[in-house]
């Protein structure tokens, strides 16, 4: 990168639920130092493209198109940019789901970045075991490399179980088979791989053996959706981050007898719902996250 991105440049990102992602960086956020291998990644989660409701989010309709103005806004373009899941609302009418796919891929077709990579949630993919989302947006899982860091896709959503599943995990290990133990790896999947709260979904039935395949490498983080809010986890030495939703913000595991969305407060339009950008820094493999969150954003 040869541009600054500074602090107000990521309050431009209004409404986007992810997270913007550096490797590399030595000094002030976003100045690449010469030599190195600096890129970032913004990373969209849990659009619900087609959902409805004005008390949870009475610009549903507007969210996703206004995030996707806002990245094309950036001075300097990220490398790609990454839909971990859930770019629609669940439908059992397969052209209802057809049609929002469709609507979705339009409107993130304005994105002006040449490079976007998709993977989808179970609101996309677990009634028909994905096959609709296949006819849009191809494989649901998938390799793919960046400056030297690998990235690795997991679906853990279009078995209706909630599980990888043993063919899955043959591949992820074929996969990583041909990876150096200190290589960068960063993991891409919606669910998130631990048992966060499995009473509310908030789990992998068989993440625990994709985390084992994953333990003999020293640097592996996991950016994960699903659970509309800001979580971090370790497992051993594995850090997981999830992402807040571009839709609607979801309680603490637990804190309510129910899983329910959080209403909407129009004393505080958008809370929940935010983006953070990822600062790594190669030498020292390690991670700095800063959340920020929509209202702020707005005020830009």
């Amino acid at each position: 990168m040869t541009s600054e991105i500074d602090r107000r440049e990521f309050l431009k990102l209004a409404g986007i639920g992810g997270v913007v992602f550096m490797s590399g960086i030595h000094g002030l956020p976003g100045i690449a130092m010469p030599g190195n291998k600096d890129f970032y990644f913004v990373q969209l989660s849990d659009s619900h493209w087609g959902f409805e409701g004005a008390k949870i989010n009475p610009d549903a309709k507007g969210t996703l198109i206004k995030a996707v103005k806002e990245v094309n806004a950036l001075n300097q373009k990220p490398d790609f940019v990454v839909f971990t899941g859930d770019l629609t609302q669940t439908t059992d009418d397969t052209n209802i789901r057809k049609a929002r796919m469709k609507e979705f891929k339009e409107i993130v077709g304005e994105l002006n970045t040449k490079v976007v990579h998709f993977m989808p949630g179970e609101h996309d993919a677990s009634i028909d075991k994905g096959e609709t989302y296949k006819e849009f947006f191809g494989d649901t899982h998938y390799t793919f490399e960046h400056k030297g860091v690998h990235f690795i896709a997991i679906d853990n959503v279009s078995d209706p179980t909630g599980s990888i599943g043993t063919e899955q995990l043959e591949w992820l290990k074929n996969s990583l088979a041909t990876i150096k133990p200190d290589a960068d790896i960063v993991v891409l999947t919606h669910r998130p791989l631990f048992d966060l709260y499995p009473q509310w979904d908030w789990a992998t039935r068989d993440g625990a053996k994709a985390i084992e395949l994953l333990m003999p490498f020293k640097n592996v983080s996991v950016f994960y959706g699903h659970i509309h809010q800001e979580h971090h986890h370790m497992t051993g030495h594995i850090a997981h981050h999830s992402a807040t939703s571009l839709m609607l913000p979801m309680p603490v595991a637990g804190s309510t007898p129910k899983r329910m969305p959080i209403p909407w407060n129009s004393d505080e339009p958008y809370k929940g719902m935010g983006f953070r950008n990822v600062l790594s820094e190669t030498k020292i493999k390690k991670f700095e996250l800063n959340q920020y969150p929509i209202n702020e954003a707005a005020k830009v």
